[in-house]
C-alpha cells in the first residue's frame, strides 16, 4: 500500500535464494524510475512478472493484464486458465490503448512532474509528519490524526484513502495524483487546514 519499490539487491537474492516462485507486481512499474523485471527473466528462471492495464494505461475497466514467465511456468499456467478468458472488445481496446504509446508516455512524464509537485508542496505542511517514496500514480503520507484529516478532507470535496488499517501505516493517507488544476486544489486545502 506503500508505493515504493522494493530495493533490487533485495529482489536479486530472493531470486537467488528461494526455490519457488517469485512474483512481481509490477502495476505500477510505468511510474517508476526503476526498470521492469521483464529483462531478467531469462536470468531468473523462477521469475514471474505481472502488470496490469489499470493503472498507467486508464483502463481498470477492461480488466485486463499480463504475467511473463519462463515457459515452463507459462506452460504451466496455460493449462489452468479458462478457454477465451479475454474477450475480443478487451483485446482490441488494450491493442487501440497500445497503439497511443507517445501519448501515453507523455501522461506519464506529466504525472511525475506532478506527483513530485504535490511531493514539495506537501513536505513544509506541519500536520504531515512523513511522505514516503512514491513509485506509482499516489502519495502515501503520514499525517498528526489521519481520521480527522480524512474527514476534513471529505468536507472540502477531497477523496482520500485512510490507509491506517494497514500494516505499519498508523495515520497515513493516500493521496491519488490528480490533474494539474485538482492538484493546486488540493494543495490549497491542505494549506487551509489547521
Amino acid at each position: 500500500p506503500t508505493g515504493n519499490s522494493i530495493p533490487v539487491q533485495q529482489i536479486k537474492e530472493l531470486l537467488l535464494n528461494f526455490k519457488g516462485l517469485v512474483v512481481i507486481d509490477e502495476a505500477y512499474i510505468d511510474f517508476s524510475e526503476q526498470e521492469s523485471w521483464v529483462m531478467f527473466l531469462d536470468i531468473y528462471p523462477n521469475l514471474v512478472v505481472t502488470q496490469t492495464f489499470s493503472k498507467a494505461y486508464g483502463m481498470a475497466g477492461i480488466r485486463l493484464g499480463s504475467c511473463y514467465a519462463s515457459e515452463e511456468v507459462i506452460a504451466v499456467l496455460n493449462k489452468i486458465k479458462p478457454p477465451y478468458n479475454v474477450n475480443e472488445l478487451t483485446q482490441a481496446k488494450a491493442m487501440e490503448r497500445l497503439g497511443k504509446y507517445e501519448l501515453i508516455q507523455q501522461e506519464i512524464e506529466s504525472l511525475r512532474a506532478e506527483r513530485a509537485k504535490l511531493e514539495a508542496a506537501m513536505a513544509p505542511i506541519p500536520f504531515v509528519t512523513r511522505i514516503y517514496k512514491s513509485d506509482a500514480n499516489f502519495i502515501l503520507a503520514e499525517v498528526d490524526d489521519a481520521d480527522k484529516r480524512y474527514e476534513e478532507l471529505l468536507n472540502d470535496g477531497f477523496i482520500v484513502r485512510n490507509r491506517s488499517n494497514q500494516p505499519l501505516c498508523n495515520n497515513c493517507l493516500r493521496f491519488t495524483i490528480g490533474t494539474p488544476s485538482e492538484n493546486d486544489r488540493l494543495i490549497a486545502a491542505l494549506n487551509e487546514l489547521k
